[in-house]
Order: C-alpha cells, then structure tokens, then sequence
C-alpha cells in the first residue's frame, strides 16, 4: 500500500529540502504538494483597500503557487505520483486542515531554523503543525 505525503512547499530551502526527502524515502508514495496562499501578506498599505489591488496580488499568488509547483514536481522519480494543492488561509491551520480531510499519512514540512527570540516572537508554522497535526509529522533540516 502506499502512502500519501503532504508537502507544504513556499519557496524556502527548507521547502525544497523537505520535497528531495520525500522522493527519496518515499519511492512509491503519493505526494500532495501543498502551497497556501497567506492572505496577511497582502499588506496594509494605501493600495490594500483598492479592491483591483487584492485581485492582483492573488492572481500573483496563485502564479507564483504554480511556478513552485513545477520546479517541486520536476525531479519527481519514477513512481511517484505528484498532486498539488493551493489553499487560502492562515498556513498552519490550513495544512492541519488539509490533512485532516484529504487521508494523508503523513506529512514532511522544512523547517526555517528560527531560533531564541525569533522564534518566539515569529512563532514557527513547524511546530504548530507538529502540535496539532493527527498524522506524523517529519520536520526536515
């Protein structure tokens, strides 16, 4: 049986080191990659409020999903089925969330490496994931 993975990707190198663990531990698996559209990151400047702005901005998003999408799923190997995923919402719920109802096994998810205040300040979506997730949950560093 295999297995199906969740891979949150954003465009880090914690991302990208998370996706070559998968293909190489997980030969045979369903891989879902998972980009989620954070909708606090569209700022709060003067354009904000503009309503042409806000579509811009996701239409952007939503290319920029596509564009990791293709570099995460080009060095697929043979055997692994590759699915993707884009979400709105606040990150480490939307991937709870997403595993929760779609049947993942398990999900593999980079890891910024913030540490000391940072950390605290910032929080880390790793770890909230960890703590919440009702699958395993494999931090790649």
């Amino acid at each position: 049986m295999s297995k199906h993975v969740l891979v949150p990707i954003d465009g880090s190198d914690g991302a990208d080191d998370a996706v070559a663990y998968v293909y190489e531990e997980f030969p045979d698996a369903t891989v879902t990659l998972l980009h989620v559209i954070n909708p606090s990151r569209a700022g709060y400047g003067a354009q904000a409020g503009i309503p042409s702005f806000s579509e811009e901005w996701y239409e952007e998003a939503e290319a920029a999903a596509a564009e990791l999408f293709e570099d995460a799923g080009a060095d697929a190997p043979a055997g692994v089925t590759v699915e993707t995923a884009t979400e709105v919402g606040q990150p480490s719920n939307v991937i709870v969330e997403y595993a929760d109802e779609h049947d993942v096994d398990g999900i593999v998810m980079g890891s910024h490496g913030r540490k000391g205040v940072s950390r605290i300040l910032l929080g880390s979506v790793a770890e909230t994931v960890v703590r919440r997730a009702h699958v395993p949950v494999t931090v790649v560093r």
